[in-house]
């Protein structure tokens, strides 16, 4: 490309000449100890033009920390003066590239370098030399380099040195200088602080809020939200509102661009102002919410349909509507959660009703703030939940199933008193819509919901009576068991069916439905319920007390020693240590022979390589785990204690759950005898009875999301809160107190 004219050789730090002493950058060298090679390696030829050699020296290996300065700039008067006929050239994409790379570059240093250093070699050619009559890739320059050492030098530097420059820049004529030099504002506001911002940078945004570019406008109003804890009171009731409600109004009314910004920022904003707001103040903001959320709707009998606009107008509008959702949890804490009913319910409606699928699935994915907001007042949202659990869109199912657990919690509790306000309530249609989301996230394809919904549906113990999930959903996790074609499905189905087993508190139901997990899984048909099965027994370990397991699982999982299908003996093989693990002495020493029969017939009657392979391996952990002894590692014998506690805090809470419903047997059978029972006796029984459900539900909920080899760093939490202090053991007497008063 031919050189530019010498009009045009102009850029961030002037003249060209001006830049020789920066055209070459070298470190002292002491020729005794160089060679000639070494000397040519470091010699910049003489001939090479101002590009050749820039070129040249952004290859150089080793650059110094002024070395990436001088650099950084040379690159950049490079980048600014290259002509715009020129700009379409290989080497002018290049140079532009170079430029914008060794900006950042320069940029990021600055953070790390010296004021004396940005004063010297950044700071005094940017204050010289910028000017308005620069171009306007150097002024854009200029805006960024001055938001950025305003930072780092005292506010009266700034002030006599920076100010000038800048007020030039927000005044420039082209608007995206302006807009650039508006979003450096807040750095130069912390720089000289409060009071010069009130007097210097004040001024600049109103006046930029009020700019022809809307670009300009919305950077100016950005800045003015990230600036609102800087304005007293007076600057804000005078001077911010009556600007903001302006700028609101003018974007309302012909401005669609920058209603996305402003909906988006909305609920900070609402927030930075609320303590200056009058009462008519704070209604108009909540009313120009309102109309926010339902711009491009017409509402009619309560349903909202979408108004016939242009694709682009609409995309806009739909972006609007979900910023307002995602502000919605901000904006009911603006409004007051008390007057939630009269001022927001009707738009919290429409915005789980939306059309749009994003909409919805912003409000859904903030519908447990919404709720955690309401607390008592949260039944006022039970329809809002059932309309987003059987939404069309699996997007909207899937934002709800981040925190379903808490969602459902919530929902379905009457706040944090103590006494019956803490009691369950009823949500009407929640059960047939948690099985309908169930039932549409299996017809999909998308199975990883479907596997995200099961886990969470381990939670419903807490919210939902044991007969609703005995009737609607047990049968359901034993068919998606044995016939879903996902493996991580089948596998959280088992888990969810663990829980719901644990949890149930039924004699008779707990022992068919281990009774079908024997018929159904454990000598199944099929070989792949069989290894379900096996899984099964994986999260059982985790999940129950090692007497549970043993007593209802582990000897129908060693029978699977017999099991015509390799994979299946296969499996068998690598559990046999987490078996042995379950297994107690001297009580339970008749297991321990039946498993070592097991592997007897494993080594003398296995065919396949690999099993056998496997059984040896095996055998050789199983021989660590009998002679390893206690005073040999200190740490394992830690660890194992570690275990052996919390089993015991399993079965303690086992055999605490039939005390309870022994109890609970026996005062039905005394009211039906006509026997006097203390008034006060049933209702505490119901509420230890809430108690130990959440209290179990904790402990099953950390033990399910153990790994199958669990470790001490794998449940750090519960450890720690039952065998670190002796208050732990009193709680555990405390517990068996409780359960010889409910036996008596």
């Amino acid at each position: 490309a031919p050189p530019p004219p010498p009009d045009e050789l102009s850029g961030l730090f002037g003249q060209i000449d001006d830049l020789q002493d920066l055209t070459f950058i070298e470190r002292p060298i002491r020729r005794s100890l160089k060679t000639a090679e070494e000397i040519d390696k470091l010699t910049v030829d003489e001939d090479l033009n101002d590009i050749e050699r820039a070129v040249y020296l952004l290859s150089v290996c080793y650059i110094s920390v002024m070395g990436i300065i001088k650099c950084s700039v040379l690159c950049l008067h490079f980048l600014f003066f290259c002509p715009q006929s020129q700009l379409s050239s290989p080497l002018c994409f290049f140079l532009t590239v170079v430029g914008n790379a060794w900006l950042e570059t320069l940029l990021s240093a600055i953070d790390a370098l010296p004021k004396e250093t940005i004063r010297q070699e950044i700071l005094s050619p940017l204050v010289s030399k910028a000017q308005l009559s620069q171009s306007v890739p150097a002024r854009l320059a200029s805006c960024r380099i001055l938001g950025k050492v305003a930072a780092k030098f005292e506010s009266s530097v700034v002030k006599k040195d920076l100010l000038p420059l800048v007020r030039s820049l927000c005044q420039d004529v082209e608007y995206e200088v302006r807009s650039c030099m508006c979003r450096q504002l807040e750095n130069i506001a912390r720089g000289i602080g409060l009071d010069h911002t009130k007097a210097v940078v004040l001024p600049e945004l109103v006046e930029l809020a009020r700019d022809e570019g809307s670009t300009v406008r919305l950077a100016a109003f950005d800045t003015i939200i990230n600036l609102l804890e800087m304005f007293d009171s007076d600057d804000r009731t005078r001077v911010i509102f009556p600007l903001v409600k302006t700028f609101c109004e003018k974007c309302f009314k012909a401005d669609e661009a920058v209603l996305a910004s402003l909906s988006f920022q909305y609920g900070k904003l609402c927030h930075g102002l609320s303590a200056s707001f009058t009462d008519e103040q704070h209604l108009w903001f909540l009313e120009f919410y309102k109309k926010l959320c339902c711009l491009g709707l017409q509402h009619e009998n309560g349903h909202c349909d979408s108004q016939p606009y242009p694709l682009e107008l609409e995309n806009k509008y739909a972006l609007v509507r979900r910023n307002c959702a995602y502000n919605f949890p901000a904006m009911v804490l603006f409004a007051d959660p008390n007057h939630f009913l009269s001022e927001l319910y009707r738009t919290f409606s429409s915005l789980c009703h939306d059309p749009e699928i994003s909409v919805r699935r912003t409000a859904a994915e903030g519908f447990h703030e919404v709720v955690k907001l309401l607390g008592p007042n949260v039944h006022y949202v039970h329809k809002e939940l059932i309309t987003l659990l059987q939404d069309d869109s699996l997007e909207v199912l899937d934002a709800l199933l981040s925190h379903l657990q808490e969602t459902l919690e919530l929902a379905t509790s009457r706040g944090e008193g103590a006494g019956p306000e803490s009691k369950q309530v009823n949500v009407p249609d929640l059960v047939p819509a948690l099985v309908t989301a169930e039932q549409k996230a299996a017809s999909s394809l998308r199975w990883r919901v479907h596997e995200k919904l099961l886990q969470r549906y381990s939670c419903l113990p807490r919210v939902v009576s044991g007969d609703q999930i005995y009737f609607r959903f047990l049968q359901r996790m034993f068919n998606i068991i044995t016939t879903n074609n996902v493996l991580p499905v089948q596998r959280e189905a088992a888990r969810t069916l663990c829980v719901f087993l644990r949890y149930n508190r039924k004699q008779e139901q707990r022992q068919e439905i281990i009774s079908k997990i024997i018929q159904e899984l454990a000598q199944g048909r099929s070989y792949w319920n069989r290894l379900r099965f096996l899984d099964l027994c994986e999260i059982a370990i985790d999940l129950f007390s090692k007497s549970y397991f043993c007593k209802h699982f582990l000897i129908q999982a060693l029978e699977l020693v017999n099991d015509p299908v390799a994979n299946v003996r296969y499996k068998l093989c690598h559990m046999l240590p987490r078996l042995r693990s379950t297994i107690r002495l001297p009580a339970d020493k008749h297991l321990l022979q039946e498993l070592e029969f097991c592997v007897r017939k494993l080594l003398c009657r296995e065919k396949d390589k690999d099993v056998v392979a496997t059984v040896r391996k095996t055998v050789l952990e199983l021989d660590k785990m009998d002679i390893t002894e206690p005073h040999f590692l200190f740490l394992q014998y830690h660890k194992r204690h570690e275990r052996d506690l919390l089993d015991q805090k399993k079965e303690k809470e086992e055999t605490l759950l039939l005390e309870m419903l022994v109890t609970i047997v026996s005062i039905v059978s005394c009211k039906l005898l006509n026997i006097k029972i203390p008034m006060a006796f049933p209702l505490m029984l119901s509420i230890l009875d809430d108690a130990l459900r959440s209290h179990h539900f904790n402990v099953a909920s950390s033990s399910s999301s153990l790994s199958p080899t669990p470790s001490t760093s794998s449940m750090p939490v519960l450890i720690r809160s039952n065998t670190s202090s002796s208050v732990d053991h009193r709680s555990n007497g405390s517990k068996d107190t409780q359960s010889r008063k409910l036996s008596m």
